[in-house]
């Protein structure tokens, strides 16, 4: 299992990222995928969801209305579309393979957001 995130970075309260995930050493349009984060201190919390299908997709209240996990199966992609970033948005992330932070995750990518 190969799980690459990329598009992290620091960005001003209010604004906008799109995290990457490169995935491959099994089949990708079989399984679900999550975005995880672990913010300074803390424990890992999952951020999102996605069915295998891209037709049921999950989010925690914090992220609702503000995150959007979508995945191209044909190029074995899973991304976190992030809006209206809030200081406590502050955490490295992680894609996840599977339904929930259980499963393998990859190296993470840091997002910074400032007040």
């Amino acid at each position: 299992v190969q799980l690459v995130e990329s598009g992290g970075g620091l960005v001003q309260a209010g604004g906008s990222l799109r995290l990457s995930c490169a995935a491959a050493g099994f089949t990708f349009n079989s399984v679900s995928m999550s975005w995880v984060r672990q913010a300074p201190g803390k424990g890992l919390e999952l951020v999102a969801s996605i069915d295998k299908t891209a037709t049921k997709m999950q989010y925690t209240d914090s992220v609702k209305g503000r995150f959007t996990i979508s995945r191209d199966n044909d190029k074995n992609i899973v991304t976190l579309q992030m809006t209206s970033l809030e200081a406590e948005d502050t955490a490295v992330y992680y894609c996840a393979l599977g339904w929930g932070k259980q499963g393998s995750r990859g190296q993470g990518t840091q997002v910074t957001v400032s007040a």
